[in-house]
């Protein structure tokens, strides 16, 4: 008979994961409300005990240590529900984004080596390519009765070590094949307590989800409401009526978003300046001052954070300085548009050159913004080349440029791929669309360079107009020629809808391949 050494209690030392935080919630906020998807309504004491059968059930289906658990679901209560029973069971939790084909499902089913996939009725389409080997359960009466099936006492731990993996999240996957990011139990434990000391979170918070869970496990949101009790409000999609008639109730306290989202609440017809403050992250891509300064007058505080799938979400936070208040609502803008410092538990956050050396603090050189530190990802899921490129030097390279501030802010310029070199002339795409954007008719841009046959290339506009307003092409390029040098502004402007990711962000990709299909891309 096999003899199983266990390991010897530490008294001065707990493994840190953020599992752990819903066995506190069950007792110290048994009562209060964890989550409302529509009619259903869990507190604390029963959302703890659906994890502690989640848990048990994969246990006695024969779950082993590390295997991994895909879950394919809108923002809903299974979704919240798998970011503790599986990792409690000792499972690895793989959220997959469901704006994703049927081929990119499959793909990540396969190389995460998920042996069952949890999913909401509405996406089984996406898992036709998904092979039947992969068990299946779908959210309903199939997940209720595998939840039976377990137990409402809690299972014997297995994380032996912090660093284990408690999840694995895919990249977006616009230049390749998507690359599985490993969060492990401590980044998500540190960066979840960083994400509800930053948003000011408390048992009396209503978290209105309108960022996807999958999505870098909802910047670790998903396990942060635990810690203090808070309730997760879950929107299946982002609908600013719906959105706003929480707002004005109070049952939305906070949320986080990318710009789009910004641009769609402070749009709405229902827009007015709210009774009490909504608090907010925002990020995906800089905010514009214009948009920053709109939300304001709506009593929304907007705290701009910077990050990316590898590092857990937000790794940077923006702390406005103390007398910002005092200042003119356009510097308060700016200001609140940079990307910040550091969060309270991630680590370094710096700014290299070519050569892997600072650049100066003085708001101007460009570099490469790197991170080191608790909330870096472990590395990318069986694919050690891209990891140790990531981590040349000693430090995760981002692929952003960006710029130091003389008070050790950062402010991103682009991402390198974005940069416009026209003519030798560095041009940052941010710098322009924020001057577009500027213009009253602009609901939204995106700004890419596209081949010119004198310069290399040549900035070029797309516009989304506001509803009911109109502009012209040259409207909108005199109008950014008398904020920024002439150089800089798109020698051409395209009006229509924009290529969006599921989380918001704007597809600049498929604006490149577009312009530049059968063009070799030349810098002059």
């Amino acid at each position: 008979m096999a003899i199983v050494e266990k390991k010897a209690v530490k008294v001065f030392r707990q493994e840190l994961t953020p599992v752990s935080w819903i066995e506190r919630a069950g007792v110290a906020y048994a009562d209060r409300v964890a989550v409302v998807d529509g009619d259903v309504r869990y507190t604390w004491r029963e959302l703890r005990a659906r994890s502690r059968r989640m848990a048990s059930a994969f246990r006695r289906a024969g779950l082993k240590k590390d295997d991994r658990i895909a879950i394919l679901a809108l923002n809903s209560e299974p979704m919240l529900l798998a970011h503790f029973g599986v990792p409690q069971a000792g499972g690895i939790l793989v959220a997959i984004n469901t704006r994703l084909s049927a081929d990119e499902v499959a793909y990540i089913v396969e190389h995460s080596g998920s042996g069952t996939v949890i999913y909401t009725p509405e996406l089984e389409p996406l898992l036709a390519n998904v092979p039947r080997s992969v068990r299946r359960l779908a959210a309903g009466q199939e997940l209720e009765e595998f939840l039976a099936t377990g137990s409402d006492e809690p299972v014997e731990s297995w994380l032996e070590d912090e660093y284990d993996t408690i999840a694995i999240d895919y990249t977006s996957g616009t230049t390749g094949r998507p690359k599985g990011v490993e969060y492990h139990h401590r980044g998500a434990y540190l960066n979840a307590l960083a994400m509800l000391i930053d948003q000011g979170l408390t048992a009396d918070s209503k978290y209105l989800w309108t960022l996807p869970m999958f999505h870098c496990n909802g910047w670790t949101f998903t396990w942060s409401m635990a810690a203090v009790g808070a309730a997760s409000v879950c929107l299946g999609k982002v609908d600013p009526e719906q959105c706003w008639d929480l707002f004005k109730r109070g049952e939305a306290t906070n949320f986080c978003g990318a710009p789009t989202v910004l641009i769609m609440i402070a749009n709405h017809p229902s827009a007015s300046r709210l009774d009490k403050p909504v608090r907010l992250f925002v990020a995906a891509a800089p905010p514009s001052p214009t948009i920053l300064g709109r939300m304001a007058e709506l009593n929304f505080e907007v705290v701009h954070v910077y990050g990316l799938t590898e590092t857990y979400g937000p790794f940077t936070v923006n702390v406005p300085p103390p007398d910002v208040a005092s200042l003119p609502a356009d510097e308060q803008a700016r200001l609140k548009s940079r990307q910040g410092v550091a969060n309270l538990c991630g680590g370094e956050v710096t700014v290299l050159d070519e050569s892997d050396r600072p650049v100066p603090l003085d708001g101007e050189t460009m570099g490469e913004v790197c991170m080191r530190g608790n909330v870096v990802m472990k590395g990318y899921f069986r694919n050690p080349e891209a990891t140790e490129e990531a981590f040349r030097g000693g430090w995760f390279h981002s692929g952003d440029v960006g710029v130091m501030h003389p008070d050790g802010f950062i402010e991103l310029r682009d991402r390198k791929k974005d940069v416009i070199i026209s003519g030798g002339e560095n041009i940052s795409t941010i710098e322009v669309q924020q001057a577009v954007e500027s213009h009253p008719a602009v609901l939204e841009s995106a700004v890419i360079a596209i081949p010119d046959d004198k310069w290399g290339e040549v900035p070029k506009a797309f516009v989304t107009l506001k509803p009911g307003s109109s502009a012209t092409e040259q409207e909108i390029i005199d109008h950014v020629r008398g904020r920024i040098a002439h150089f800089k502004a798109p020698k051409s402007v395209e009006f229509g809808d924009l290529p969006k990711t599921s989380t918001g962000k704007v597809q600049k990709y498929v604006l490149r391949d577009r312009e530049w299909a059968g063009r070799e891309k030349r810098i002059n």
